[in-house]
């Protein structure tokens, strides 16, 4: 399996710097940011470490998702899958605090019960849900 990359170049204070982040395997973007935007409530068209986060674990837990309702007998039509990393205090340090999934799928050949076992199935396998272990991750799942 590939190794994926991204680089980061970062210029000043954390209150007071700035960089931008590369994805540099993809090729496909550099995008600015900036630790007082990280936590404002407005990212003011800055991405953060947690917006990262949240795009690669969407993204993994669909494919996981897809996978596990195949192993189930059901056919994916469509899944929407939304993932929100917070930021927040833990033993008075800044710390990712928790990461709610929610997925809304349309899926033939599974009932709703079946379905659930596959979204769980997929929050436990997800290779970003593994790694992201030590952080509470909740799992809104069902079907349209």
């Amino acid at each position: 399996m590939p190794t994926r990359t991204a680089r980061t170049a970062w210029n000043g204070t954390l209150q007071e710097g700035s960089g931008q982040v590369e994805l540099s395997s993809s090729k496909i973007g550099t995008y600015e940011v900036s630790f007082p935007k990280r936590a404002a409530d407005e990212a003011g068209g800055t991405t953060s470490p947690e917006e990262l986060i949240a795009a690669a674990h969407s993204s993994c837990y669909a494919m996981a998702l897809s996978n596990e309702i195949g192993k189930a007998g059901g056919t994916p039509t469509a899944l929407e899958v939304t993932a929100e990393v917070t930021l927040g205090q833990k033993d008075g340090a800044s710390a990712i605090t928790g990461i709610a999934l929610t997925v809304r799928g349309e899926v033939e050949g599974l009932d709703a019960d079946a379905f659930q076992t596959a979204a769980q199935a997929a929050k436990v396998g997800c290779p970003v849900s593994k790694a992201l272990a030590g952080t509470e991750i909740t799992l809104d799942a069902s079907l349209d």
